[in-house]
């Protein structure tokens, strides 16, 4: 379980969530590379969201519901 990739954000959206907390990988990024670390892990995240999102056809993260979920 967890908050670990972009598309888990996604499907937490999609299924109701406000906000969603990150820790695990925000805590991964910081004790390999330190403040450089957790920006790049917060890139990366946004970058799968925004992947996630294209796929299918969302524009924002305000147009995310439970009908994008299978």
């Amino acid at each position: 379980g967890g908050v670990r990739r972009g598309k888990d954000v996604f499907k937490a959206l999609a299924r109701g969530a406000s906000m969603v907390g990150i820790g695990r990988p925000y805590l991964w990024g910081l004790s390999a590379f330190g403040q450089e670390g957790v920006e790049v892990v917060l890139k990366l995240l946004q970058a799968e969201l925004k992947l996630a999102m294209q796929q299918t056809g969302v524009a924002s993260v305000s147009e995310i519901s439970g009908a994008h979920l299978l």
